[in-house]
């Protein structure tokens, strides 16, 4: 999956989420699948879903982890495919004004 950094990250209507001591447990209602993330992948999904781009949560990872920049755009990109994949995400195309 080719993933934009200036595309814009949501939680799809179909996704609930319980976060338990930072860690989360997300469900999908449509197929009851589920995805557990830990401390940093809860991290990663808060600043996805409330960032006005995916670019503008990798920035913001990146002054929080140490981290190589080209470790945590991959370690992203895959989450994201995997939570698109899953239908616990959606991704938007619509830039923010």
């Amino acid at each position: 999956m080719n993933i934009d950094f200036t595309s814009r990250v949501i939680q799809s209507p179909e996704t609930l989420i319980n976060v338990i001591e930072g860690e989360s447990v997300l469900l999908n209602l449509n197929n009851e699948s589920y995805y557990g993330l830990d401390e940093v992948g809860t991290r990663m999904w808060e600043l996805l879903t409330t960032s006005e781009s995916i670019q503008a949560a990798y920035d913001q990872l990146l002054d929080e982890y140490e981290v190589e920049a080209e470790t945590l755009r991959r370690d992203m990109q895959n989450l994201i495919s995997k939570l698109f994949d899953q239908g616990l995400l959606e991704i938007s195309v619509e830039q923010s004004s």
